[in-house]
């Protein structure tokens, strides 16, 4: 099988590996697509410290159950599905229910350097991560399923009175499912804050209004139309976008930081604690969210289709990355391809 490797910071080279086979309670997914995250490109360029030379990322991803291993049951060859790639031990697994990213020893498949992920013609699983797609979803469109249960459980860290009028920092792929949940959620408007043109384009379609930071402060434009935010979610996690989400919400206002755009930031103190403002933590999901998070996508699969930006074979992987990393203007979600046949192999 081919496999998409991390060289070297800055490099991924196909790579030809045998295909493994499930253990006890794991099962193998013949991978159809695996998006591009953030993560990953972070990863690509070293930034973020949390890829490996060696490693084969990929977290965001759909395919079909290609075989089960022993004791595994209620799953079949050919099945179309997608994972939650947040595991933990199989004796934690019914205690850490709903909230498996609390567990202190859990991995991330995708991002544990020592686990072949789903950049790869296969992956191995647990059977207790993998979720089959809803009826009838196109296939690539249940690699959006990952991101999305990031936006939700976001989402649902806010309070649910607090959905009135809701800021969104940034407008990437992370921002554009978080428009989603709150659009699930019944946030009641949702304003995305969002330098790139086509990226404001894009959540438009998906139903926000939009301000282009570059144009004024965010709070003055919020203010000249219609008011502050009641709630705010930074799908960055950079200082000027914390600050801009401080400064832009009514006093007692809950904001969720999501992004993770640096390890650090700096904090206006005084907007916090004097104006009793609540800065939220949210990092993945839980398999509720993750579980929900399908069913969102399936209920709707044309509106969500538009988050995809394009789709390419696993030989370009190595160019895509780059040109993400230089920020090429892609305003949505890239998928790489593992189920299309190359003409030479």
């Amino acid at each position: 099988m081919r496999e998409l490797v991390l060289t070297e910071i800055g490099r991924l080279d196909v790579r030809e590996a045998p295909i493994p086979r499930p253990g006890p309670d794991e099962v193998l997914i013949r991978v159809a697509a695996t998006g591009i995250c953030g993560s990953d490109v972070h990863g690509y360029t070293g930034e973020n410290g949390r890829r490996f030379p060696g490693q084969v990322m990929g977290h965001e991803s759909s395919g079909v159950i290609a075989a089960v291993g022993d004791d595994v049951d209620g799953f079949t060859e050919g099945t179309p599905v997608t994972f939650n790639p947040v595991v933990v031990p199989a004796e934690d697994a019914a205690a850490f229910a709903g909230r498996e990213q609390h567990h202190p020893g859990k991995h991330v498949i995708g991002v544990a350097k020592e686990i072949p992920a789903a950049f790869a013609d296969y992956v191995v699983v647990p059977a207790r991560n993998v979720v089959p797609l809803p009826a009838d979803l196109p296939i690539e469109l249940g690699a959006l399923i990952e991101p999305l249960a990031v936006a939700v459980h976001a989402v649902r860290r806010l309070p649910a009175d607090r959905l009135g009028r809701v800021l969104v920092i940034g407008g990437g792929p992370i921002g554009q499912s978080v428009v989603i949940a709150l659009r699930d959620a019944g946030a009641g408007s949702i304003i995305v804050s969002e330098m790139d043109a086509a990226r404001r384009e894009l959540v438009e379609r998906l139903g926000a209004e939009t301000i282009d930071p570059a144009a004024g402060p965010v709070a003055e434009q919020l203010a000249d139309r219609g008011g502050l935010a009641d709630a705010a979610v930074d799908a960055v996690g950079l200082t000027p976008t914390v600050r801009d989400a401080l400064r832009s919400t009514t006093l007692g206002a809950p904001i969720c930081l999501v992004g993770m755009g640096a390890p650090q930031v700096t904090l206006d103190a005084f907007l916090v604690s004097t104006e009793e403002r609540s800065l939220i933590g949210s990092f993945t999901y839980g398999s509720d969210d993750f579980t929900d998070a399908a069913a969102i996508i399936g209920a709707e699969p044309d509106v969500y289709r538009a988050l995809i930006s394009r789709e390419i074979d696993v030989a370009d992987a190595d160019s895509a990355f780059s040109a993400l990393a230089a920020g090429d203007g892609t305003p949505g979600k890239v998928l790489v391809r593992f189920d299309r046949e190359e003409q030479e192999r």
